[in-house]
C-alpha cells in the first residue's frame, strides 16, 4: 500500500478527506472481491473470512455488493474498515490496511485453490422419469375434491347470506376447515393451523399429503351432510 502523506494532524478537515479518499479506493477493490465471491459461492448473499498472520478479514455481500469489510487482528478491537453505518478512523484505518496486501493474496489464494475443481464433474446425466402421470392423477383427485368443495361453498353462502365464511369439524379427531368466499373456496386444511392445506390458492398438495387424506375426505362430507341434515330438523320445528 502507498504510504500517508505529511499531513499538518492539526488539519482535521485534510485527515478527513485523506481517509475518505482511501476508503473510496478500498470500498472499489473489496467491492470487487465481493462481487467474486457471489459468482464463486453461487448466491447474492454471504460473507467469507480470509485468515492472515495478522489477523482475519471477513468479506460479507448482499445481492453482490459489499455490505462490509472487517479486520480482526491478533490482538487489538476489530475494525470496520468497510461499512453501511459510518467510516472508520483514520488510525484503526491505517493499522488495518497495513495487512491490507495479505488479505487480497489469501483471496487470491482461495481462488486458485478452486482451479480444476470441476474438472472431472460431469455433465450427463440419465434422463428423469416422467411426473405426468403422477400430476394428472393429482390434479384429478384435486379436481375432484374442488368441486364438492364449491358445491359446499355455494350451499353455505345461500344458507348463511354472506360471501364469506367457515365450516369447520372434527372427523375421527381431526379437524377439518373449509373456507370460503364469493368465488367459492379458498382453502380446505386438514389438522388446524400449520395443518396441510389440501386445496388453496397457491398451490396443489404435495402427493403424499394427498394420498393420506384425499381418502378421508368423504368422511369430511358425511360430517357437512350431518350438518345440513341438523339444520334442515331446526327448521323442520318452526311453525307460523
Amino acid at each position: 500500500m502507498t504510504g500517508w502523506p505529511d499531513i499538518d494532524i492539526t488539519d482535521a478537515e485534510a485527515v478527513a478527506d485523506r481517509r475518505d479518499d482511501v476508503l473510496a479506493a478500498v470500498r472499489d477493490h473489496a467491492g470487487r472481491i465481493a462481487y467474486a465471491l457471489a459468482r464463486i459461492q453461487g448466491g447474492d448473499y454471504g460473507q467469507r473470512t480470509f485468515d492472515t498472520d495478522g489477523g482475519a478479514w471477513t468479506v460479507k455481500y448482499e445481492a453482490g455488493d459489499l455490505e462490509y469489510l472487517r479486520y480482526d487482528p491478533r490482538s487489538g478491537a476489530e475494525i470496520y474498515v468497510v461499512s453501511t453505518k459510518q467510516p472508520a478512523e483514520p488510525g484503526p484505518l491505517a493499522t488495518a490496511l497495513t495487512d491490507y496486501d495479505a488479505f487480497v493474496a489469501a483471496f487470491d489464494d482461495y481462488v486458485a485453490s478452486l482451479a480444476g475443481v470441476l474438472d472431472d464433474a460431469p455433465t450427463e446425466f440419465p434422463d428423469p422419469d416422467p411426473v405426468d402421470g403422477v400430476v394428472g392423477e393429482r390434479d384429478r383427485v384435486v379436481g375432484t375434491i374442488r368441486d364438492t368443495c364449491n358445491a359446499i361453498a355455494r350451499a353455505l353462502q345461500r344458507y348463511e347470506g354472506g360471501d364469506y365464511g367457515t365450516f369447520s369439524v372434527r372427523v375421527d379427531g381431526t379437524r377439518w376447515e373449509l373456507k370460503w368466499d364469493e368465488d367459492g373456496t379458498s382453502y380446505l386444511r386438514v389438522g388446524g393451523e400449520g395443518g396441510v392445506y389440501l386445496l388453496s390458492q397457491y398451490g396443489p398438495p404435495a402427493a403424499p399429503d394427498l394420498r393420506e387424506y384425499a381418502p378421508q375426505f368423504s368422511g369430511f362430507v358425511d360430517a357437512y351432510n350431518e350438518h345440513v341434515d341438523d339444520l334442515e330438523s331446526d327448521l323442520g320445528t318452526i311453525s307460523l
